[in-house]
Formats: C-alpha cells, structure tokens, sequence
C-alpha cells in the first residue's frame, strides 16, 4: 500500500535509551541546560553551524523552538532530540531526524551536535545510531542522508563508522556564518545499516 503517513505518532514522542545515553523530545525545562552548553560550546559549534545573537538563546526563542519542533512533530515531518547522559542526566547534545518523507521515498535527514566537553567520547556515535535505527524500525524509513563539510573529518569518520556511504559532494551546501559552504553528502539505506559491522 502507497503510504503517505506514518500509521500513528507514537514513533515521534519516543525516549530512546543507548547506554549510557538516553534521548528524548526537548521540553521547557531544558532551558538552563541547553544555553549553558551551547554557549560553553560555541567556538568549537560555530566552525560548522550559524553563529547565533543573544536574542537567538533566551527563554523566548527556545520557548518558539519548542512550538516549531511541535509542529514538525505532530505533521511526522521531523523528530528532534536532545541527548542526556544516563549517570548524571548531563545534556550531552541533540539530534533532529527532518525532512521526512513518505510515500516512495520513505527518507530523512539527520543532523546532529556534541557539547565541546563531551567530544570525543562516543555520544555523537551513540546519538546517531540510536536514531537512524528508531528511523528504520519505528518510523519505518528506508534511507536516511546526513551531510558534513570536508574538513570535518570527526563527523565523516562517524558517519562511515555506521555504514554511511559518501554519496558525493554538493557545492555551496549550506550558507554559514555569511559563506556558502561545500558539503559532503552520505547516505545509509535500512538494508545497508543492517549489515553494517558492529562492535
């Protein structure tokens, strides 16, 4: 049957638990949590993302996120996350499944971020993997894309970590912080992931 919709919601509120990180749909109380990341963060997430003003970060602009990621959620057109340490409920970074498309697609693409001082410690890998299994198993998508600019070698390596695969790259991708800069386009299918090697 052509499927333009997911059958029910209930793929798009979940908590996804991948020891020794838990994710779930960002709420109000988030906050403090998440400008104090972010802001402690913001050299090392402005090399790859828009820099953002002080308007960007208050009560307010995260309060009109919230109702947007709502939005997006209730339409099954993308699935936003944020990431928390399970020991000491330490946000660690976020995730967002968007751009989800039914029918004869069945795709999405995914994006995601590390707070500076939980680098390199394998939340970023955690984060991504739990999500694109959810995307293929409960939301029932065949492919997911991600794309990451050249020199960003930590991203490439996660990606093709979990069976991505280097699609090709797309000039003037994405315009950040005034430039519009090359990306790097990857690509997992659910018959791909599921042969992926795993640890």
């Amino acid at each position: 049957m052509f499927q333009l919709r997911p059958a029910g919601l209930t793929a798009f509120d979940p908590v996804l638990v991948r020891d020794p990180v838990l994710l779930r749909p960002p709420q109000i109380r988030d906050f403090e949590r998440w400008v104090g990341l972010r802001t402690d963060s913001r050299g090392h997430l402005t090399k790859w993302e828009d820099d953002w003003a002080a308007k960007d970060i208050t009560v307010s602009a995260f309060r009109r996120r919230l109702r947007l990621w709502e939005r997006q959620r209730r339409l099954a057109a993308s699935l936003s996350l944020f990431a928390y340490r399970l020991d000491d409920d330490a946000l660690v970074g976020g995730v967002t499944l968007s751009n989800i498309r039914f029918g004869a697609s069945r795709s999405g693409v995914i994006g995601y971020w590390v707070g500076e001082r939980f680098l390199r410690r394998g939340f970023g890998r955690l984060m991504v993997d739990e999500t694109v299994r959810h995307a293929f198993e409960a939301i029932g998508l065949n492919r997911v894309e991600a794309a990451c600019q050249p020199d960003n070698t930590a991203s490439s390596r996660l990606l093709a970590g979990l069976g991505f695969e280097r699609e090709g790259r797309a000039r003037g991708y994405l315009r950040i912080n005034g430039v519009w800069r090359d990306h790097d386009i990857y690509a997992v299918t659910a018959e791909g992931w599921a042969a992926r090697p795993t640890d």
